[in-house]
């Protein structure tokens, strides 16, 4: 369920940024199991914390987000890892972790090739309800970001809000801000890693 359908404008500006290359995206393995996914086993490589600090580098270059940037961040280690040298790198106040934005559960692919991505790819084209090998809906995670974001509209105003968090999560919650179907969420420009991005509402 996309609860930004009713909203006709928003308080805030938010911005989306992915984790930078963690060691299990070099392994090309998928890691989206909800406790396992917070192991600092897989955090970011040193390229991904470069990758970091380059992305939050030209955010500010761009003056997109300052010290004044507020920052929500998903609970996996590779995404506090990249929240946190992204608050450094601003001068920011410190991170608020949620599990609100943390990987989209893979289900039986866990651990696997991250090529099985696009089998779940293939059905979420088909039907953003199925839950086909145990992974986690697009419904499932546009209700879930779609709600944090209104919850995050209540709390504050005017402000620049930074969400950090996963290529699925992040591509779902673009298409309740492009208004396009969730089911076409693959079909959006995807975020590089460390990537800053605006949304526009």
């Amino acid at each position: 369920m996309n609860y930004l359908l009713k909203v006709s404008k928003l308080k805030n500006q938010y911005y989306i940024q992915r984790h930078g290359e963690s060691r299990a995206s070099k392994k090309k393995m998928i890691l989206s199991h909800p406790i396992d996914g917070q192991s600092m086993e897989f955090a970011l490589t040193e390229l991904g914390k470069n990758q970091t600090k380059q992305g939050a580098q030209k955010a500010m270059e761009n003056k997109w987000l300052d010290s004044q940037t507020i920052i929500y961040s998903s609970n996996f280690s590779r995404a506090r890892q990249t929240a946190t040298i992204t608050r450094e790198t601003l001068g920011a106040q410190p991170v608020h972790i949620t599990n609100k934005l943390r990987e989209r559960f893979f289900g039986k692919w866990e651990r696997t090739e991250n090529k099985n991505y696009n089998k779940v790819w293939a059905n979420d084209t088909k039907n953003y309800k199925h839950k086909v090998a145990g992974v986690e809906s697009v419904d499932e995670i546009l209700s879930r970001v779609t709600f944090f974001i209104l919850s995050l509209e209540h709390k504050y105003k005017g402000r620049k809000i930074l969400l950090v968090s996963h290529g699925d999560t992040l591509q779902i919650l673009q298409t309740a801000f492009a208004k396009v179907h969730p089911s076409r969420h693959t079909k959006l420009n995807y975020l590089g890693l460390a990537e800053i991005r605006s949304l526009e509402f």
